[in-house]
């Protein structure tokens, strides 16, 4: 195995295993600016002597909520041990759960994705490769906007794999393209001086793509120049719903009424909706705007709780077009930062953004439908110190009727959570042990902050805020609501056979600094650089639910770790969870993101019940520089997003880091592969 000097592999700005250079290109290098967060809703610590004692939370007790159709799910009870105990669950006997059965990937360096013995793998798709008839074959020195257009994008992040109706074996396969890396797509990039050319290939390089695939004779899949192939960039024209849509802060002089937005970016992860569309989440929109030095910002509070500086942005777009340039198009800012919906299957189709789900740093979206149709979509909102979301429709699910349920995130309830502990506040010291009696669980409350409903009429749930602003401005109606704050709360979505909520809280490591939130039961450490996921037992529908910790990630011999109480010297580590998804067996699936352990990031199964519950293994580990992305987890195909291979602090394309995936001098690109074992199943 040929390794790579770990510092290469390991940042030394304070980002867990993450590049400072990946973090100027994702987000404009927000680990190294103040919080953008700094309400003074009171912290969690502070909130534990109001809480009433739930019975719920202690040993002698289960909870169970009715919830969906007729299901039952045990809340999140007492006697998970606590990490500080070093104990576990007795010995498991037999095999993993099904689904687990395969032999664990060990932590590595290798520029490749690696996969268990037994498997194979090989790349789907490829920035650069065709998606729409007539796109010219990649060449890296001779690109263009109207090729990229053509092509599949940049820096793939959430991927989904829709069946096609009566076609076995062929898929949609729709990925979201997150962001550009400028000093590994262009020879000789100067940051202080793009070009036009390279403006148009990077708007064109954004967005999604949608591809048709199809199992190929030896395994895996390979894309089809299909009828629903599409690109949608940085300049697809959008319709904008709710109640932001033609209210003053998204007017501009190219859009007096409010109500069309001229494309997306910053599409992190998402979620695919029982009726068939698809769901993304615009992130790290602000960074694609900027202006002249010396600029006043035209919202200082606005723009300051959102990350937006009136300094020239880290792509310099607004060179090149005003509506990225505050100083010309203050608002402009303020039509981006929404979950949009698209409806795969036409591609003549005007994709929308669903203001009603409010605006911030949305990592994903993901839908549970209750047993009486209502419509629930969860989100976090993925910075340091901010919070959880969730949606409720007002209107049913229609089955089989598109039109109907596009509409349904147009008209209902915007939620954000608040958690509480039964454990005092003073003795949560930050080091991520806790007391001898205590858990990491806790019940928590949704507090209502906007109603949206028909035709466009709307009321704020919160004092002071009109219903509009809490829509564009859903981040500061959330601080006076008095929301928990999080450590990234990312990826947020339900195992179909329990109804369960899994949170992907990737890091903060600011969590515990002066005059930031203090530890909790739920962000246990200080200068958290190893993440969480977080189970949330809720009843979907209402406002409450329970919660405890599933996982607290890190070297499994550290005392601050803690594995569902399975026995810690026989788990994979895992370090900066990011995405989730699940098996048809019930086992969840975590993709990271800045691994901080040394180590390429990966893909990881986890088992949720039993005397297994907590387990976790490593079925592969992407190539150096990567980050593994949007898992879909099926019973005989597994496939990942590698982004941003081969991205690391003073490399570029003159300068490689990797050459993956296509090996010898060739540069490397970011790529969707698939994943199949030899004759079987995956994981039994």
């Amino acid at each position: 195995m040929a390794l790579v000097p770990l510092n290469l592999l390991v940042s030394h700005h304070g980002r867990s295993g993450r590049q400072h250079l990946t973090c100027r290109n994702r987000c404009g290098d927000a680990c190294s600016k103040p919080v953008p967060n700094t309400s003074a809703n009171e912290y969690f610590g502070d909130l534990v002597a109001e809480m009433s004692r739930r019975s719920v939370l202690r040993a002698t007790g289960i909870a169970v909520l009715a919830v969906g159709a007729g299901s039952a799910l045990a809340a999140c009870a007492g006697d998970n041990p606590p990490a500080s105990t070093g104990s576990t669950t007795p010995a498991p006997q037999g095999q993993p759960p099904a689904g687990m059965r395969f032999d664990s990937v060990a932590p590595n360096t290798e520029d490749a994705v690696v996969v268990p013995q037994g498997y194979q793998q090989r790349v789907v798709i490829a920035w650069g490769d065709p998606v729409l008839p007539g796109a010219p074959v990649f060449d890296i020195n001779r690109q263009s906007g109207a090729a990229q257009r053509q092509q599949f994008g940049f820096n793939n992040d959430f991927a989904a794999l829709l069946p096609i109706k009566d076609q076995p074996g062929r898929y949609l396969l729709v990925s979201n393209h997150e962001y550009v890396s400028p000093q590994f797509m262009f020879h000789g990039y100067n940051a202080d001086a793009p070009t036009r050319e390279q403006f148009d290939v990077e708007t064109g390089a954004v967005g999604l793509s949608v591809v048709e695939v199809e199992r190929g004779p030896q395994g895996g899949l390979r894309p089809v120049l299909g009828r629903y192939n599409r690109r949608i960039t940085a300049d697809t024209p959008f319709t904008l719903t709710g109640p932001a849509a033609g209210s003053p802060a998204v007017r501009t002089a190219a859009d007096p009424a409010g109500r069309t937005v001229i494309g997306t970016f910053a599409n992190c992860s998402g979620g695919v909706t029982p009726w068939g569309t698809i769901l993304s989440g615009e992130e790290n929109f602000h960074t694609y705007f900027g202006a002249a030095e010396g600029t006043p910002p035209a919202d200082p509070d606005r723009f300051k709780r959102y990350g937006v500086l009136t300094e020239p942005s880290e792509l310099r777009w607004e060179n090149f077009d005003p509506r990225f340039d505050l100083a010309r198009t203050p608002t402009e800012v303020n039509r981006f930062g929404y979950v949009i919906e698209i409806n795969p299957w036409d591609p003549a189709s005007t994709p929308v953004k669903h203001s009603a789900l409010g605006r911030f740093k949305h990592e994903a979206a993901n839908v549970y439908v209750t047993g009486d149709g209502t419509v629930v979509v969860y989100t976090g909102d993925d910075e340091r110190f901010d919070y959880m979301y969730k949606f409720v429709s007002d209107k049913k699910i229609r089955p089989g009727d598109t039109a109907h349920n596009m509409t349904l995130l147009d008209e209902g309830t915007l939620y954000v959570a608040k958690l509480s502990s039964d454990i005092p506040a003073d003795q949560i010291d930050g080091s991520g042990k806790l007391p001898a009696k205590g858990t990491f669980a806790g019940t928590g409350t949704w507090i209502p902050l906007l109603h949206s409903g028909p035709a466009g009429l709307a009321e704020s749930l919160v004092e002071g805020f009109s219903a509009q602003d809490v829509a564009v401005f859903t981040r500061l109606a959330a601080d006076k609501a008095g929301a928990t704050k999080m450590d990234r709360p990312e990826d947020f979505e339900a195992n179909p056979k329990t109804g369960k909520l899994y949170v992907a809280l990737t890091n903060n490591d600011k969590r515990g600094a002066e005059g930031k939130a203090k530890p909790d039961a739920a962000n246990p450490r200080n200068e958290n650089k190893n993440g969480q996921v977080l189970e949330i037992t809720d009843d979907h529908g209402g406002t409450s639910f329970t919660w405890d910790l599933l996982l607290v990630c890190g070297d499994p011999a550290a005392a601050d770790t803690y594995y569902g109480g399975f026995d810690k010297t026989k788990v994979s580590p895992i370090s900066c969870p990011d995405n989730v998804a699940f098996d048809g067996h019930g086992n969840l699936w975590i993709s990271t993101d800045g691994n901080a352990l040394d180590s390429n990031d990966g893909l990881f199964a986890v088992a949720l019940d039993g005397d297994r519950r907590g387990e976790t293994k490593q079925f592969l580990t992407v190539p150096v520089g990567a980050e593994t992305c949007g898992p879909v987890i099926t019973d005989d195909l597994i496939t990942v997003s590698v982004q941003h291979p081969g991205e690391g602090d003073d490399h570029s394309l003159d300068n490689p880091l990797s050459h993956w995936p296509d090996g010898g001098n060739a540069p490397a690109r970011p790529a969707v592969v698939a994943v199949w074992r030899d004759g079987g199943a995956i994981g039994v």
